[in-house]
């Protein structure tokens, strides 16, 4: 006969099966059942270009782009996106050729501290997909992304640019 569980035994750490491709590399990892994808993208790969803001879905520090479309990756169950095709910022433009929304990024100034851009640029990339025809497509495109240090004009500007408005 087994002795019943006391308050102070530890949980056995179930883990599951995921398979998924990032940024065109295929990685089979195990992981909680109850990772978010962002928490994956972090701290089972290490890629910490994707940022944890709100930890709610409010801020879009936390955008990837799943099959092209950009999601909160903060409430993304991981395990639901088992042969997944995921995009991070470190998937988009290299040092030495940026992708054209970097670029206009670079010089449009439209940053300031940094924290949200790579959120900033994913959406813009998924935005510029979906052919935006004003200024205010792109406003309302951006919407669910928050830059704390107000550098929207610039960031609208920079999509603007790229989107040949």
């Amino acid at each position: 006969m087994s002795s019943p569980i006391q308050a102070n035994d530890p949980i056995p750490q179930q883990r599951i099966a995921l398979s998924i491709t990032i940024n065109g590399m295929r990685h089979d990892l195990e992981i909680a059942p109850t990772a978010s994808l962002l928490d994956v993208i972090r701290d089972e790969l290490g890629l910490t270009g994707t940022k944890k803001g709100c930890d709610m879905g409010g801020c879009g520090a936390c955008t990837v782009l799943v099959a092209g479309r950009r999601i909160a990756s903060c409430l993304a169950l991981a395990a639901s996106f088992g042969g997944a095709v995921v995009t991070t910022i470190e998937g988009v433009g290299t040092a030495d050729r940026l992708h054209p929304l970097q670029a206009a990024f670079l010089r449009h100034d439209a940053l300031q501290c940094g924290y949200c851009t790579p959120g900033q640029i994913l959406s813009g990339i998924a935005l510029l997909s979906e052919s935006p025809r004003s200024i205010d497509d792109i406003r309302e495109g951006m919407s669910g992304n928050l830059c704390r240090c107000g550098a929207y004009p610039n960031i609208v500007a920079a999509i603007a640019e790229v989107a040949g408005l």
